[in-house]
């Protein structure tokens, strides 16, 4: 494939041609390779500019291909998990025209969305989800009475995560019409880590394929008269002998019949192992070898870094980012990590399958004894880090807000509940932009304040994130702390890390008409709005809580006595967050102060630019203003 550089046109003349999946299916296959190739280069123009997953859709263009040639969709059930690989499908399924605006505000999702085409069957963006909800629509199918098949494509990466051995467990057991097609490229964002990631290793190279194959080929030629013809039908129908002798065959023990493996990059292969997989009943596996970053040589050489990537130059692959001093937010906690585990030997960090997104790569590197990646199994995580709690070791949990929801069953009974001393590093709290609905952090405050023994803290640039840091592994009960996705306010790197006095919030400007109290990094959005409003002729009392549990109630009450007005901002959703925690204490204490709660409304919030976002609900500085404003016990007159 070529990719010469930006702005070059794309040479799509038979994309161009491809609205529907009956456009795919009048081409040849020497046309399909054709339209395989153009629709890399498509992607690579595309994504250089608005950013995304390219590595996954790179690597599984012939594959999206054979899917839709093979099946009728979408009377067909096609479900992608995780869904970071379906812009193929998105391309061939009438959105090719709309594909500038991948990810963008108002645009084309990165994930499939339901409401966005009749052709995406399931909401994803979470992992290892497709199987379960491909064998609920295959039993409805059976209720129903009618006959169409049902895909689920899912990665090697996701098939660690429980819950798809839940669902192939039970799709063995109930026998039905459904076909798992395992995309095996050797990574999920980070290279597989466990014994299942082993397992598929050892298919890969395991030379009893072609032992097998070659046994029973030699026992074929045996059989009188009719042996050597047996054998050359089987060599016309593509090497069929590969697919069937596997050893170890643990998906067959699950009662899957097996396929594999097969060339993701052969469209002519592919047909022929989906054609023949469709004439048999029951559960199917077809186990596909595929390359992520295929046919872009800075993706195939830099498979993790092309995973979700953001613009970058097609000719050098480099990506596109502003120069800056300041450190990110997941630089600082990582930073601060590695200062304290070289302090405290009990010290130990759990990842589950990003260690370069959580910013544990260099603490993997120098402490690889006390670091975890436990692939996509954020339960498993949880419930190891209690298990090392209750022995007497400090764990910290490094994961996205988002990926936390996933275990909170187990923060409450195995952490919380046991009162054990596991620090969550929450990354990516609040709004983080383009991934959308599924990945916006904007629930944790709700779900993990309710809960006994639990601390919230919630910093307020990078620098007090270091702080809170050392302050939580002082500890000896649950912590949480939540930051958001990328830079810092750009303060200065403490040389020694604080503790931070337990449950007191911090001061930041005194006034007399209201009180704002304004979580995380909003607390500098707070100082300007109390400028702007200071024009008004309003001064504002700004307070950073720091805890969002326990809340400083000594400071927060005394302000809201001092001026009867309080405005609580966050980027939670207002439901159940700080804001409303503050209200009914308040409400307890002074029936006569007046609270107004500023955060995201009963909604899914959509995907786009932060900034772009923050405007649409409310929680930038001018919006901010304006609601304060529109109150009208909080307008004033010079």
């Amino acid at each position: 494939m070529s990719a010469n550089g930006e702005g070059d046109s794309v040479k799509s003349e038979l994309l161009q041609k491809i609205n529907s999946p009956n456009d795919l299916k009048k081409l040849s296959f020497e046309q399909v390779d054709q339209l395989a190739g153009e629709i890399r280069e498509f992607l690579v123009n595309s994504v250089s500019s608005t950013g995304g997953h390219l590595g996954p859709n790179l690597g599984v263009v012939e594959l999206t291909l054979a899917i839709h040639y093979a099946y009728n969709s979408p009377k067909d059930k096609l479900i992608w998990d995780v869904g970071h690989q379906s812009y193929v499908h998105k391309l061939i399924t009438g959105r090719r025209d709309q594909f500038g605006s991948l990810r963008q505000y108002g645009g084309l999702s990165g994930f499939p969305k339901r409401e966005e085409s009749k052709y995406d069957n399931f909401n994803t963006g979470h992992s290892s989800t497709s199987i379960s909800a491909a064998l609920g629509m295959a039993k409805a199918r059976d209720i129903r009475g009618t006959d169409e098949e049902v895909v689920a494509v899912i990665g090697d990466g996701a098939l660690t995560g429980g819950m798809a051995f839940e669902a192939l467990n039970h799709a063995g057991h109930l026998d039905t019409n459904i076909t798992v097609i395992l995309n095996d490229n050797e990574m999920s964002i980070a290279s597989n880590v466990g014994a299942m990631s082993s397992y598929l290793s050892r298919l890969r190279t395991d030379p009893m394929y072609d032992k097998g194959k070659d046994e029973i080929e030699y026992l074929l030629k045996k059989i009188p008269a009719i042996g050597s013809r047996v054998v050359k039908v089987v060599e016309r129908l593509k090497d069929s002998l590969k697919y069937l002798v596997v050893p170890g065959m643990l998906f067959e023990e699950l009662g899957f019949t097996y396929f594999g493996q097969i060339d993701g990059h052969d469209f002519d292969e592919l047909q022929a192992v989906l054609k023949r997989s469709k004439k048999i009943k029951g559960p199917k596996l077809i186990h596909v070898i595929t390359t992520k970053g295929k046919g872009y040589k800075p993706a195939e050489a830099r498979p993790e870094k092309f995973h979700g990537v953001g613009a970058f130059q097609v000719s050098t692959g480099e990506i596109k980012k502003k120069k800056t001093n300041t450190l990110t937010y997941t630089q600082a906690f990582s930073h601060g990590l590695l200062k304290l585990a070289e302090q405290n030997s009990k010290i130990i960090s759990i990842t589950a399958a990003m260690p370069d997104g959580t910013g544990l790569n260099e603490f993997s590197l120098k402490y690889p004894k006390r670091f975890f990646d436990v692939g996509i199994a954020e339960q498993h995580a949880v419930t190891m880090a209690a298990g090392m709690a209750a022995d007497g070791y400090k764990p910290v949990v490094a994961v996205y807000s988002t990926f936390l929801q996933r275990a909170y069953d187990q923060v409450i009974h195995d952490v919380c509940m046991q009162n054990l001393p596991v620090v969550f590093a929450l990354d990516r709290a609040g709004l983080v932009g383009e991934d959308g609905e599924t990945h916006h952090g904007v629930f944790d405050l709700s779900y993990l304040s309710h809960i006994p023994n639990m601390t919230v803290m919630v910093p307020k640039d990078e620098a007090e994130l270091q702080h809170m840091l050392h302050t939580a592994l002082k500890m000896d009960s649950p912590v949480a702390i939540r930051y958001p996705r990328g830079n810092g306010e750009g303060v200065e790197n403490p040389e020694v890390m604080q503790e931070l006095p337990y449950g007191k919030g911090e001061l930041l400007l005194e006034g007399t008409d209201l009180t704002i109290v304004a979580a995380g990094y909003l607390a500098y959005t707070a100082v300007e709005v109390a400028k702007k409003l200071s024009e008004q002729g309003i001064t504002a009392t700004v307070i950073n809580p720091r805890f969002v549990k326990p809340f400083d109630r000594e400071l927060i009450l005394d302000w809201a006595d001092k001026t009867e007005y309080v405005v609580t901002i966050e980027d939670n959703l207002k439901t159940g967050g700080f804001g409303s925690s503050v209200l009914q204490y308040l409400h307890e204490e002074n029936s006569n102060v007046k609270v107004m709660n500023i955060g995201i409304g009963d909604e899914f919030v959509q995907q786009g630019n932060v900034n772009i976002i923050r405007e649409q609900v409310g929680l930038d500085q001018n919006s901010i203003v304006q609601q304060i404003l529109d109150k009208k016990h909080f307008k004033r007159v010079k």
